[in-house]
């Protein structure tokens, strides 16, 4: 599935029913792809790209992304020249069911054991 957005351009996303758990693992099992999803579910809102401070380049930011993205882990639309980005709650949730709130939870609890705020 794709969503078109106000300039026409799209991004291409898997359809709820193509979403693979070993793509999702993956796509989470990377810290900064995982620091992302974080931020999106502690925001509960889409968020632009730029709104995301990682210690990493441009380049690799998109790359990130895109793998979140292709996973079926969020959805980009563009809204005007920025690309806004939302978690795919509701489809991660239907699929696989408490995961998403698992993993977010042991990320957390690793995040305090380690010191790492994020």
């Amino acid at each position: 599935m794709t969503d078109t957005a106000t300039t026409g351009r799209a991004l291409p996303h898997p359809e709820r029913e193509q979403i693979r758990l070993e793509s999702v693992l993956h796509a989470l099992s990377d810290p900064m792809r995982l620091q992302i999803v974080r931020e999106l579910a502690a925001e509960e809102a889409e968020l632009t790209c730029s709104q995301f401070d990682l210690p990493v380049t441009k380049s690799t930011t998109t790359h990130h992304f895109r793998v979140l993205r292709e996973s079926g882990v969020i959805r980009q639309v563009y809204r005007g020249t920025a690309k806004m980005n939302g978690l795919r709650r509701d489809d991660l949730e239907g699929l696989f069911p408490g995961l998403l709130d698992s993993l977010l939870a042991a990320a957390d609890r690793q995040a305090d054991r380690i010191g790492d705020s994020r």
